[in-house]
């Protein structure tokens, strides 16, 4: 369970007063990254929407949050029936939510198909039915939840394109579910990797991930100062 109670990139379209005032700067920025976190845009006019379930929400918001073209991430659950579900709920698996992301992103400079590769490909293993790495129950299954029908053509085009190349050594696992409702996560949850670096499963699962990723997307990365 998490701490505490928590690359073959495949394209399918053709992954100290000058040094303390930068600290300074570099602090608001991140006290303004942090007070931001986890809130849905209040302008969505250029804007579009993905949801995600691939295991713990503090890497793949991350992952995601760093590609060019994403607005912000959401953490939260999604894929259940239950009304307004804590962390508590669905992580001890009393609820039939799973650890979710919400991407807010601008498709003129990312598409859906974009994100559908990062998804499959780096953000997580969609090959482990209700797991990820030390992350064990339905409330870690991977999901990819589609809010039009193309959408749900490209997800399934998707897979089949993935497991055709053998990218895994087993077949994905993925749900394709339609999407209903997301939750957004407690406010503590947002932003989680980058406010607490620290923390045991950050570092040894989190960050390895995030890494890999980085090497197999990092022409599709926002420049360092922007992330």
């Amino acid at each position: 369970m998490k701490l505490p109670i928590k690359n073959l990139r495949l394209s399918l379209l053709s992954l100290l007063l000058l040094v303390a005032a930068c600290a300074q700067n570099n602090s608001d920025a991140q006290t303004l990254k942090r007070s931001t976190a986890g809130k849905a845009p209040t302008n969505l006019q250029d804007l579009a929407v993905a949801t995600f379930a691939g295991g713990c929400f503090w890497c793949t918001e991350e992952i995601f949050e760093e590609l060019r073209g994403v607005r912000e991430v959401v953490s939260g659950y999604a894929g259940g029936k239950e009304q307004k579900p804590t962390y508590e709920q669905v992580g001890s698996g009393a609820t039939s939510h799973a650890e979710a992301i919400e991407v807010y992103y601008d498709p003129k400079q990312i598409s859906y198909q974009e994100l559908l590769d990062v998804f499959f490909l780096a953000a997580h293993d969609p090959t482990t039915l209700n797991r990820q790495g030390p992350d064990v129950g339905p409330q870690y299954r991977s999901v990819a939840f589609y809010r039009t029908p193309q959408e749900k053509q490209l997800i399934e085009a998707t897979i089949k394109l993935v497991n055709a190349a053998k990218h895994y050594s087993n077949p994905i696992v993925t749900q394709v579910t339609a999407f209903t409702q997301f939750w957004p996560a407690e406010d503590y949850h947002q932003g989680y990797y980058r406010i607490h670096p620290e923390n045991p499963y950050v570092q040894s699962v989190s960050t390895p991930k995030i890494e890999k990723f980085r090497k197999a997307f990092a022409a599709k990365l926002k420049p360092v100062a922007q992330r």
